[in-house]
């Protein structure tokens, strides 16, 4: 069954590395999945929004069933669909696998448009990817007005990620 789930994983990869690349189509994926973890039913987050799956907001039916294998093709599919408005508004992150996936992991939870209005990405373009990467762990970590423990380390992980990927040289 592992061998199952690990290829079914690979796959979801490969379609986000179209567009990012295999380095960072590695963190993402793995990285999202975790942070938001799998539900197989259509049910309502925290604050009300539809959801589905890995976070997924796009297309879900409150309390329809949905296999792992639709979960994983809707996480890919929506993880390129995030991805590809990240590296218009910021294309300095080409090639930078981690702070590549942070910003790709931010506009999943938070959306393609605050992301790229975001001050993270404007320091980003700016050049300046250390604050850049340190703002992440600073903004959107409420929901609904309420501070949500879930959101404030999914921030401080994509913080810290982005960090060791400036330390490793990218």
């Amino acid at each position: 069954m592992a061998s199952s789930k690990s290829s079914k994983f690979a796959s979801a990869v490969a379609l986000v590395a179209a567009v990012v690349g295999i380095g960072a189509a590695s963190i993402i994926v793995p990285f999202v999945a975790g942070h938001e973890g799998e539900v197989l039913n259509g049910y309502l987050d925290p604050v009300g929004v539809a959801t589905k799956c890995y976070g997924d907001t796009h297309d879900v039916t409150v309390g329809k069933p949905y296999t792992r294998d639709e979960c994983l093709r809707s996480l890919a599919d929506q993880l390129v669909a995030h991805a590809e408005p990240v590296l218009s508004c910021t294309p300095c992150l080409a090639g930078r696998d981690k702070p590549l996936a942070a910003a790709v992991s931010l506009a999943y939870n938070i959306g393609t448009a605050a992301y790229c209005k975001s001050s993270v990405a404007r320091y980003f373009n700016a050049g300046e990817y250390e604050r850049g990467c340190r703002r992440i762990s600073e903004i959107y970590t409420t929901a609904g007005g309420k501070e949500l423990p879930g959101l404030v380390r999914r921030r401080k992980d994509e913080s810290d990620m982005c960090l060791q990927g400036l330390k490793e040289g990218g």
